[in-house]
């Protein structure tokens, strides 16, 4: 692919640029040696291929935050497709206390996304019913509910030990 243009599918547009988008309609770029109209051969396209030509370009910028948590890794890979559907991109990774290798497909997963696409992840998980109000409301007040734990438990630590001393 030295020097041969690549060329959008959808729009023929040819870019001889290092991107990776079209700049005019946002589908992924092929290959400009092959023939426009030629359809590649299903054993040409692999699943990395298959998986971003359906991501949206907008869902792709921040760091990877927590959308949602799995019982097991085949509920984490079924809302992965979901939201790969809606053209967000996501990666599974372990919950703290099921990284061993005994658990295997077993144990807590959480789906990350993009920080762009949290919105959007949790609109799709809503409407899908995988997740309430309650729980999307709880991931954006998570902090404030710990903070809050921690000076209650720091308060009640304190007047114990006045009281001790006190005594």
């Amino acid at each position: 692919m030295d020097g041969d243009p690549l060329i959008c599918p959808a729009c023929a547009r040819r870019d001889l640029s290092p991107r990776r988008f079209c700049v005019e309609c946002g589908m992924p770029l092929i290959d400009g040696s092959r023939a426009l109209g030629e359809p590649l051969a299903e054993h040409e396209i692999s699943h990395p291929h298959r998986v971003a030509r359906k991501i949206d370009p907008r869902y792709v910028e921040g760091e990877p935050v927590r959308a949602v948590g799995a019982r097991n890794q085949t509920e984490a890979e079924f809302i992965q497709g979901l939201l790969l559907e809606e053209g967000i991109p996501s990666m599974l990774r372990r919950a703290r206390g099921f990284d061993v290798p005994d658990f295997l497909a077993g144990g807590l997963r959480d789906v990350l996304v993009p920080s762009s696409a949290l919105p959007a992840a949790r609109e799709v998980l809503l409407e899908s019913e995988l997740i309430d109000e309650r729980a999307a409301a709880s991931g954006a007040h998570a902090g404030k509910l710990t903070a809050l734990f921690l000076c209650c438990t720091l308060a009640v630590v304190v007047t114990v030990v006045l009281l001790t001393f006190r005594l």
